[in-house]
């Protein structure tokens, strides 16, 4: 008989909390209708306690007030991150409950709800890109993607504001997901010309695009190939570990890359621009002439190798930098540092020009070069004078054409050069 007792008294008590329970879900409903979410929140709370004896029903719909009071603060601004971040998790558990329970009460509610929250993070992580919070937009980029972890996008962003908020261990993480996922970010970017203003507008996707086209709204559609990123994600993770003195590391980090990924050459280059980091010059040149023999036209590459050249061997360099012209004849660096790469030679005339006395033998010396120093300028004048015309507004372009035109005492050239920079 007594056992009797103690079994329904475990049910008044169970019963009691049950009821309990379901008035503190009520009175935070009744806040949140009066627009008071922080009250609704303190309720809620105290309602917690009780959610393991509760039944899916109520635990569904504890958690979508829950939702509710969160955006609702998060929307007044009352510590936005953290309440956005509490409402997409409170209304992920919503559908997580009512699925398990074949239920579908509030489910349709607390979908279209975290949309909403995934919009509103985005557009709160952009404002604060925009103010240099890097930090705060990261969290914001990183819990939209935890709303719907198709959107991979967003964690390939969130890693990126973590580096500019120098929160490198955050990034890695976020880089190592990115790795994990295999994402690459290749895609199309679709692009049309508003008839209204002339603009070209970005597309989120071509079917978009193609019927605002159709309508005579847009013109001038155009595609354009979105690169894979994976090259920049495993050199930012490289760059981190090499930053946490972990240069095995960060070697074997794109080692394995490539392997996973042979036919992408922005891995190639990232692993390249690792090595460049270390001074490896060797293997930087290695890997950099194995791009080049995928593809021989890039004029980018064939310029950095004369970068890397001029280091060790001018000759090799100056052809080098010729190529990189050859391949875009408007490359206004390869220009200057062809020119550079002449007048490097002067400082050694120069000192030995100083180093002569005043007899017969030294003058004669001295005579000879200065020649070879002339014919230094006179080699870098083209050079100088192509990069002064593809960009006038380069002051150090223009002092150092004036500079060589005063030493080879051509003043009507001088002058027309002073006129021109007088104007800019």
């Amino acid at each position: 008989m007594k056992s009797k007792y103690v079994l329904l008294a475990s049910a008044f008590v169970l019963s009691i909390s049950t009821y309990a329970q379901k008035d503190q879900i009520k009175a935070a409903e009744k806040a949140l209708k009066n627009g008071n979410a922080a009250e609704a929140m303190i309720s809620l709370s105290q309602a917690e306690p009780l959610l393991a004896a509760a039944s899916p029903a109520e635990k569904a719909q504890f958690h979508f007030v829950k939702g509710n009071a969160a955006l609702d603060l998060a929307n007044k601004n009352v510590d936005a991150t953290a309440n956005m971040t509490l409402a997409a998790n409170s209304y992920k558990q919503v559908v997580e409950i009512e699925k398990a329970a074949a239920k579908s009460k509030f489910s349709e509610q607390a979908t279209a709800a975290l949309a909403t929250v995934k919009s509103n993070m985005i557009s709160k992580a952009v404002e604060a890109g925009n103010q240099k919070n890097y930090k705060e937009g990261a969290q914001l980029l990183y819990a939209a993607y935890e709303v719907d972890k198709t959107d991979v996008e967003k964690l390939y962003y969130a890693a990126s504001y973590a580096v500019n908020a120098q929160e490198y261990d955050t990034a890695l993480t976020y880089y190592n997901e990115l790795k994990r996922l295999n994402y690459s970010g290749e895609g199309t970017a679709y692009y049309a010309k508003n008839v209204l203003n002339e603009q070209e507008e970005f597309f989120g996707s071509k079917e978009d695009r193609d019927s605002k086209v159709k309508l005579k709204l847009y013109t001038d559609a155009r595609d354009e190939a979105i690169p894979s990123k994976r090259g920049e994600i495993y050199k930012n993770i490289a760059l981190i570990l090499l930053q946490n003195n972990q240069t095995e590391e960060a070697k074997t980090a794109l080692a394995e890359a490539r392997v996973a990924n042979p036919d992408d050459t922005s891995l190639t280059l990232a692993e390249a621009d690792i090595y460049l980091k270390l001074q490896d010059f060797v293997t930087y040149k290695k890997l950099i002439s194995e791009v080049l023999a995928k593809n021989p036209n890039d004029a980018d590459l064939v310029y950095n190798l004369g970068v890397i050249s001029s280091k060790t061997d001018a000759a090799a360099a100056e052809q080098y930098y010729k190529r990189a012209i050859e391949i875009k004849p408007d490359y206004i660096n390869a220009y200057l540092n062809l020119a550079i790469l002449i007048l490097d030679g002067e400082k050694i005339l120069v000192d030995n020009m100083n180093k002569l006395g005043t007899s017969d033998k030294d003058m004669k010396k001295y005579e000879v070069l200065k020649k070879q120093r002339d014919g230094l300028f006179l080699s870098s004048i083209p050079y100088l004078e192509k990069a002064f015309e593809l960009n006038p507004l380069n002051e150090d372009v223009g002092t150092t054409l004036l500079n060589v035109y005063s030493a080879l005492e051509m003043m009507d050239k001088k002058k027309a050069l002073k006129a021109k920079i007088g104007k800019k």
